[in-house]
């Protein structure tokens, strides 16, 4: 399997919500998600493992971890999917069926994709994509704006038109940015969130502390990138021959 999930501990679960946020336009998805595993203080459940991940661990509270994590909670009977590297590109249908069999396999009820639109002047809308008519009509009824024509990238993309083939239910939930790092909006995003799956979600410090969160995780970012880059250097330079 080019990628396979490892639990790392068991949590009960009964038809829960899983909510994704890999990294994206604003980062939206990514800042949203790990936001909201961290304030729910959710249990690190698991990891997204691959061949084809940059040879990279993050560390967490003097612990290393994977940068690609699954957080899960029982009290609100939901699972947080994110990365805190770009996925490549060559393996983002691998993955994006890789979190549909997850879903299968734990009886989830629901996907929610957490991602930002590229607009020069964003406004405060919250647009949505659903994989089917039933989803469709529950967006609406929340407020979300429906997107009609256009295109989508990426692992939510992805993710959302092979659970259109395969009718799982799915949805894409997004906010304008014209921000390459974008706490606010982020907030704002899971405020609706917040009120579509009935998880009580407190953004205030999201808000507050946006430009700590923005630095935090833009050097995260940054030297998962530079780590990756100096590794490559490594392989095509040994020490020795």
């Amino acid at each position: 399997m080019i990628v396979e999930i490892k639990e790392v501990e068991k949590v009960k679960l009964d038809r829960p919500t899983i909510i994704e946020g890999f990294p994206g336009i604003g980062m939206i998805g990514t800042i949203g998600a790990s936001y909201l595993a961290e304030k729910l203080d959710m249990k690190l459940a698991g990891y997204f493992a691959s061949s084809h991940f940059p040879p990279i661990a993050a560390i967490h509270d003097y612990k290393p971890v994977s940068p690609a994590r699954i957080y899960a909670s029982e009290k609100h009977q939901l699972i947080v999917l994110f990365s805190e590297f770009v996925i490549p590109s060559n393996i983002v249908f691998a993955l994006s069926q890789t979190i549909i069999d997850y879903s299968k396999e734990k009886k989830a009820k629901m996907i929610y994709s957490l991602a930002g639109v590229a607009s020069q002047q964003p406004d405060d809308k919250i647009y949505g994509i659903a994989s089917t008519p039933a989803v469709s009509a529950n967006l609406v009824k929340s407020g979300v704006q429906l997107i009609k024509e256009g295109a989508t990238q990426g692992v939510s993309g992805v993710l959302i038109a092979e659970c259109a083939s395969e009718k799982f239910p799915a949805a894409n939930l997004m906010v304008q940015t014209s921000l390459s790092l974008d706490p606010k909006s982020s907030a704002r995003l899971l405020d609706a969130v917040a009120k579509i799956i009935g998880v009580p979600i407190d953004t205030h410090d999201l808000i507050s502390e946006g430009e700590k969160i923005e630095t935090r995780l833009k050097d995260a970012m940054e030297k998962m990138h530079d780590l990756h880059a100096d590794y490559k250097e490594m392989e095509q330079n040994p020490m020795y021959a």
